[in-house]
């Protein structure tokens, strides 16, 4: 006679599939799966003190939004035109509407929100 915890070990118990590891085992690796991503999201946070007066971090909070916006516009225009092959034009047209509006404006949310807004009305009315 086998007793409850080894029926419970037994491939297709708990509901796991024949092929699926045991129970025990599936709870341990999303036990070490969740303590890590734990561990990560705190990381960032224990040395947030000590990087405060960082000459390092003041750079990064100069240059990351930049580079940032800058590969994200890189990697829309070349997608955009590499995966439509007919229609490449919004995505460069968008870009030079946005450039233009936010030369006029000097306003970064205003030339996002508008700049974004033009593309979608291009790409979902015009084309």
């Amino acid at each position: 006679m086998t007793s409850y915890l080894a029926e419970g070990n037994a491939p297709g118990a708990w509901g796991l599939p024949e092929a699926a590891p045991s129970f025990p085992y599936v709870m341990a690796m999303l036990l070490i799966i969740g303590g890590v991503t734990v561990l990560l999201r705190w990381l960032p946070f224990a040395f947030a003190d000590r990087m405060r007066g960082s000459e390092f971090i003041r750079m990064l909070g100069r240059t990351m939004p930049v580079g940032v916006m800058v590969a994200l516009v890189v990697y829309t225009m070349v997608s955009r035109i590499d995966e439509s092959a007919g229609v490449w034009w919004p995505a460069p047209v968008a870009l030079l509407f946005t450039v233009g509006l936010h030369l006029w404006r000097r306003s970064p949310a205003l030339s996002v929100l508008a700049g974004t807004a033009f593309y979608m009305v291009l790409i979902n009315v015009v084309v």
